[in-house]
């Protein structure tokens, strides 16, 4: 699965073995084979993820391509998916170093040359849990600026794994993430306890300026997403906020809200998406997804335009439009009516799921402690 230019240059950067040059141990903790959380993401089916194809939906040049309606889904899905990731490349990388102490280190990055500090600690108060472990990284010449030059604090406990993971691009590398300086995401992780998944993430995003795929030049500015699996499926719904999008009209600024559900084995997917106005204050599932479906705002923004225009003529650009989407692992092969049982299952999750609030979503500010 590909990366996104801006979180997929972070996976060498803990590669720490030609970087140390000092190391302090501080207070010792009872020796485990490793501290470390085993891991931190949720794998998501290609099908509604990166599914990296255009074979699907394939229809006439007067009807709208399935594809091209739900490649903002793909993309963002990727996305958070690909920033959980990036936090798991983390923890790999530093699991080297056999970390079973209170401990701290300092290293050259071999991407931008810069100091970097390396901190674990242990008993941490966040957000008013307290967490067996903290470790955090950061830029050291940066440490006067406001973020504090931090790139990585990760929060969790041992046990069950729960987390927290918030990330800066730019502070770990500031050659490859010069053009996304402001650019933070944040991963809440957690397997078992009282959720009705096996394990589930909730990833946030913000100071983005990713292309969208159905509206660029526009930009993606920031994610809300959340993911679950149990078993071999997973659930995932969430937001994007595209500031800029316009669609067929000089209105500006739209949410991408959807709800999808995916199964891993056999690659399936099916999804139901909405375009609401970014700044609209809401966690109605009926305004979110039926009032401001795909289907629906594309037919105002078009009839304002050609108020005139044939209604057959309509109907038969928007056919993939309608709701929800069903997807195998060439992507979209049909809009609104299931190709079978299997999908079938899936669907019926969906009603269960609603995005965020799009105004929620466009006021992101993911922050360091």
């Amino acid at each position: 699965m590909k990366k996104v230019n801006v979180i997929s240059s972070l996976l060498g950067v803990v590669m720490l073995s030609s970087m140390l040059t000092s190391c302090k141990n501080n207070d010792a903790v009872d020796p485990q084979k490793d501290l470390l959380p085993q891991s931190f993401s949720v794998d998501i089916p290609n099908s509604i993820s990166n599914n990296g194809t255009s074979l699907g939906g394939r229809v006439s040049s007067d009807t709208l391509n399935g594809n091209e309606v739900y490649k903002n889904l793909n993309t963002f899905i990727l996305v958070g998916e690909s920033a959980s990731k990036i936090v798991e490349g983390f923890i790999n990388g530093i699991r080297k170093y056999n970390i079973t102490k209170v401990i701290s280190l300092t290293y050259t990055s071999d991407d931008d040359s810069r100091v970097k500090n390396l901190v674990v600690a242990s008993n941490v108060d966040y957000e008013g849990t307290n967490w067996n472990y903290q470790l955090t990284i950061s830029d050291a010449n940066a440490a006067t600026q406001a973020d504090g030059g931090k790139a990585l604090q990760i929060f969790w406990n041992t046990g069950t794994i729960k987390g927290v993971a918030i990330v800066k691009p730019y502070n770990f590398d500031r050659k490859k993430n010069i053009n996304s300086p402001d650019a933070l995401f944040r991963i809440d992780y957690s397997e078992g306890g009282s959720s009705a998944y096996e394990k589930q993430m909730e990833v946030t995003i913000s100071g983005l300026s990713l292309p969208s795929p159905l509206t660029d030049p526009n930009a993606i500015s920031s994610i809300h997403m959340f993911a679950g699996k149990k078993g071999d499926v997973v659930d995932v719904f969430g937001n994007s906020n595209h500031p800029n999008a316009v669609f067929f009209t000089n209105t500006k600024g739209f949410n991408y809200a959807f709800v999808a559900s995916g199964n891993e084995l056999s690659d399936i997917g099916v999804a139901e998406v909405g375009l609401p106005a970014s700044n609209l204050d809401s966690n109605d599932r009926k305004v979110l997804l039926k009032d401001n479906s795909v289907k629906n705002v594309f037919t105002k923004g078009i009839t304002a335009i050609w108020p005139g225009i044939d209604q057959k003529v309509l109907a038969a650009y928007l056919k993939n439009t309608a709701a929800p989407g069903y997807f195998n692992k060439k992507g979209f092969i049909a809009g609104g009516v299931s190709p079978g049982a299997d999908w079938n299952t899936l669907a019926t999750r969906l009603e269960a799921m609603t995005p965020y609030s799009p105004l929620q979503t466009s006021n992101l500010a993911v922050k360091f402690k």
